[in-house]
């Protein structure tokens, strides 16, 4: 078959150029290591921000206050809540483009590489300094930190608060700035944009949203600190402030945010898919576009969060239609995931089973989503567990399973080694498992009328809380796979080859791990990162040539 590109000397490609293991812990610029240090940083919050919600569902396995105070579950539905937003997903999505799109698109480093530096680290003192704030009693507004209530409950934790995510804010945008310069000014030479695997039209679009809304958030943050600690009344109502102003600002960034959160791994899922299906990706063009379909809609559908705000009838209208709209690209990517699947020939390896468990997981999570968009609905249901579920449907069951889909799909890439298979699948039936336990639940309670951020309860409540505390547990059981089989592979798996999936795109045409500066010369791009040609089954491995045989 055709080479999806050319190298020129590839002999020369045989030092690793591993580093060494203090390299992870100083100010480097190499982007495989920041990449690195990314992931590391977000799996260690991702256990911390766990922590906090095994102990709120803990707390919620019985309806009276037994287990931590109403004012302890506030902090920790607080700190939940950013964490996993904040600290997990956005940097592992971060920690996957940094390692992932210089190798994609050819290139040496990212565009910046001290800038680069500078992002990842401002990620490490604002998780501390968030954390920090249990020392002067943690905010209890919740993730959102609405005021009045922000006002009144915490005065300093909830400035610490605020300070953590101007700084975690400021990295998030030095990234997207290099991220976006990157694959548009550093493609190597025959690939255009239209040749730049899916993952990386996932993060152009994350990154201009990034851009887009995040000074929309620091704006709120810093008058809501002002009214805090300079007694200023921007949202305080009882100065003649107004706080839906503060729902608008916030909101116009964290609905884009969910779409920040979850584009780059549709990209990861994209990339993903084809190769362990041994077929085309159905619809490059479609899929790529509606991902820059889904940032332009994300930016016009804020509002629906605030129905219940005195929104006018005729602006919740048209945030209906536009929230309605945004589904439109979004099955669009759904439909091309399970044309590619069709008919393919299907590996279920850890990687692949993580894909179809986002996808039937993200199903549900939009449709429900699609239903909240109905302003009748939304108003019967805004501010219940209905809106938990379906929340984590799209965040845990979207981003946090395309997250490991692209783990395990990238790990023998990054690491040199393979991870063993039963670890894996096991790591995934507990998961799935203990998401749906977890999380299908919230939507009856919801619908029952069981209001969300409270840890006091009806006694009418408890069995199916009962049923979301044991599958937190099992959600926490499930990352024990995970950890054992991560050790396990760095110390004694088997090595990779430089490519074990037998994949196209332009990563897996290096080492593994990549020389340090991925290619020993300029890659040339010959064909598209899927094409495995007619007969998809039986593709041949990729072969680099000698560029000077052209």
């Amino acid at each position: 078959m055709t080479t999806p590109l050319e190298v020129s000397n590839p002999h020369q490609i045989d030092n690793p150029g591993q580093r060494k293991w203090q390299d992870y812990f100083t100010f480097n610029t190499d982007h495989k290591v920041i990449g690195i240090q990314y992931l590391v940083t977000s799996f260690v919050f991702y256990f911390v921000g766990g922590f906090f919600a095994e102990l709120m569902r803990t707390e919620l396995a019985t309806p009276a206050s037994d287990f931590i105070s109403p004012e302890f579950y506030n902090q920790a539905l607080t700190l939940h809540g950013t964490i996993m937003i904040f600290l997990w997903i956005v940097p592992a999505g971060a920690g996957f483009a940094n390692y992932l799109i210089p190798l994609m698109v050819g290139a040496e480093d990212m565009a910046f590489p001290r800038l680069n530096a500078i992002a990842f680290w401002l990620t490490p003192p604002g998780g501390i300094l968030l954390l920090s704030s249990l020392l002067v009693g943690a905010p209890q507004a919740g993730w959102t930190s609405y005021p009045p209530l922000s006002l009144l409950t915490g005065k300093w934790g909830q400035e610490i608060w605020i300070m953590s995510l101007l700084i975690v804010g400021t990295s998030s945008i030095l990234g997207a700035i290099n991220f976006i310069t990157t694959m548009l000014k550093m493609r190597a030479p025959g690939m255009d944009i239209n040749k730049m695997p899916l993952f990386c039209w996932s993060m152009l679009a994350a990154s201009a949203l990034i851009l887009l809304s995040t000074p929309a958030l620091a704006a709120a943050l810093i008058l809501l600190s002002f009214d805090l600690i300079a007694g200023t009344n921007f949202f305080n109502p009882n100065g003649g402030g107004d706080p839906v102003v503060y729902q608008h600002l916030f909101w116009f960034y964290s609905h884009p945010a969910v779409y920040i959160m979850i584009l780059p791994f549709f990209g990861a899922i994209s990339d993903v898919i084809p190769v362990h299906s041994r077929k085309p990706i159905f619809g490059y063009r479609a899929i790529a576009y509606s991902s820059l379909a889904i940032s332009f809609l994300g930016l016009i559908v804020w509002a629906h969060h605030m129905y219940t705000s005195g929104t006018p009838g005729w602006l919740r209208l048209f945030f209906m239609a536009t929230t309605m709209l945004i589904a439109v690209p979004t099955g669009i990517k759904v439909f091309s995931w399970c044309a590619t699947m069709w008919g393919g020939k299907i590996s279920l390896n850890s990687a692949m089973l993580f894909a179809m468990g986002f996808v039937s997981s993200f199903v549900i999570g939009g449709i429900t989503g699609v239903m909240l968009a109905s302003l009748p609905l939304d108003i019967h249901v805004h501010d219940t567990y209905f809106v938990v579920g379906h929340f984590h449907y799209v965040l845990f069951g979207g981003s946090v399973l395309g997250l490991f889909a692209g783990f395990y799909h990238w790990f023998p890439k990054i690491t040199g080694r393979m991870f063993n298979e039963s670890l894996g699948r096991a790591h995934f039936i507990l998961t799935f498992i203990g998401l749906n336990l977890t999380f299908m639940p919230m939507h009856e309670l919801g619908l029952l009328g069981m209001n969300r951020r409270i840890a006091l309860y009806d006694q009418q409540f408890q069995s199916l809380n009962q049923l979301c505390t044991w599958g937190a547990y099992l959600l926490a059981i499930s990352t024990a796979p995970l950890v054992i089989g991560i050790f396990l592979a760095l110390f004694r798996g088997e090595k990779a080859t430089d490519n074990p999936w037998n994949a196209l795109t332009l990563e897996w045409q290096t080492s593994s791990p990549p020389p340090i500066l991925n290619f020993n010369s300029t890659p040339i791009v010959t064909r598209g990162p899927y094409d495995y040609g007619h007969n998809p089954t039986e593709a041949e491995p990729v072969v680099l040539t000698d560029a000077q045989s052209l």
